[in-house]
This record gives structure tokens, sequence and C-alpha cells, in this order.
């Protein structure tokens, strides 16, 4: 049997997005209501660089703002940049420790209680301004916050969980009553646009010819 896992676990990739959510969660965006928003990413680096340009993208449009692509065109520059954005992990455990005796002996690691933390960062730099005299609209800031997921063992049981990622998950994965669901069709086909021209077409029938 061949395992392939991803380069990061789901759960760390989780840790950085409940982070970064409640990062921008502490940002208002009401102040862009109608105006047209030009998002600047170059000074923001992470590897999930995708997912806080579009979680910024998305509350931006749910505030009113129309997206740009062009900062000439927008009456409104919108700049982040990252200031740090990662996991740290932690490990500790009550118990013994493997002794090694004289000769081919030893005894084995006993834990009979075993915690283990992941936590995520992330720390979000935002300003805004007007492109045309490069005059900034308040003051901007900096917004951080962290996540973190807990696993207790106990005598060998476990893991007994607990944290942000934990209440997520409970939180968006259950299907509520009358949330509406919408599955896409296996099998996959697309047709024509209704606005397309049809040229003429002759159809043959026997030997007679019927021009449409």
């Amino acid at each position: 049997m061949k395992r392939s896992d991803t380069a990061r676990t789901g759960r760390e990739q989780l840790l950085i997005s409940n982070a970064v959510d409640q990062s921008l969660s502490k940002c208002d965006f009401t102040a862009f209501n109608g105006a047209k928003v030009f998002v600047e990413e170059k000074y923001l680096e992470s590897i999930d660089k995708g997912y806080i340009v579009g979680s910024i993208r998305h509350r931006l449009m749910l505030n009113g703002a129309s997206i740009v692509g062009k900062p000439e065109e927008a009456d409104v520059v919108f700049e982040m940049r990252s200031g740090g954005i990662g996991t740290d992990n932690a490990e500790s455990y009550v118990g013994i420790p493997e002794i090694v005796l004289p000769g081919m002996f030893s005894l084995p690691e006993v834990r009979f209680w075993q915690k283990q933390k992941q936590s995520a960062l992330a720390k979000i730099g935002v300003v805004a301004y007007d492109p045309k005299n490069h005059e900034i609209l308040g003051a901007g800031g900096v917004s951080a916050a962290m996540s973190n997921d807990t696993n207790f063992f106990f005598m060998g049981m476990g893991p007994y969980q607990s944290g942000t990622a934990k209440d997520e998950l409970e939180r968006t994965t259950i299907r509520q009553v009358g949330q509406p669901a919408q599955e896409l069709p296996s099998i996959v086909a697309f047709r024509e646009l209704s606005t397309r021209a049809v040229p003429d077409r002759v159809q043959l029938t026997g030997e007679a010819r019927e021009q449409q």
C-alpha cells in the first residue's frame, strides 16, 4: 500500500484560515460602500495569499464596494501586508521516559497524560488611500488573531479535542435544518449561447431540398 499526504495537514490549513477570518472580522469595511476599490496585494507574502486576498475581496463586496482591476479605475486603493502567518506546535506529557539499561535491554516510554497543542497566528496590516492624490483614508491598522487545536490523551485513550478549530468544524460541517443543498451534476454537458447567430441550414429530405 502506498500512502501520499499533502505538504500541509488539513488541520494546519484550517487553523490558519480560522486565524485569518478572525483577524479580518475585526476590520470595518462599511466605509467602502459604493466605492470602486482596487485591492493591492504586492506587499502580501504568504503561502495562504490566495485565501487572504479572496476573503478581503469578499468582505469588500459584501459591504457594497465594486472591485476593479486597475488603480486608475479605482476611487480607493486597499493595500494589505502580512506581519506573520504560520503555525506553532507544543507537546507535553506526564510519565516515564525511556530508560536504557546496560546491555541490550531498555524500558519503554510510558505516558500517563499527554497534551498536544497546535496554534496558528495571523497578523494582517491594511491601509486605504485615494489613488488620485495619494491621501490616506483613515488610519488603517494591524489586526491579529490566533486559533488553536488542543488534543489530550489519558492512559493511551483519546484524543479529547478542544479549541477554535473544533468549534468551527462543529458549526460549519453539520447541515442545519432547512439549510438548502444543491449538488452538482455528475454528467457534464454544455449548451450554446442563446445570443449566438445560427446560420441558415439546409435539410435534405429524399431528393427535395428545403431552405430554412
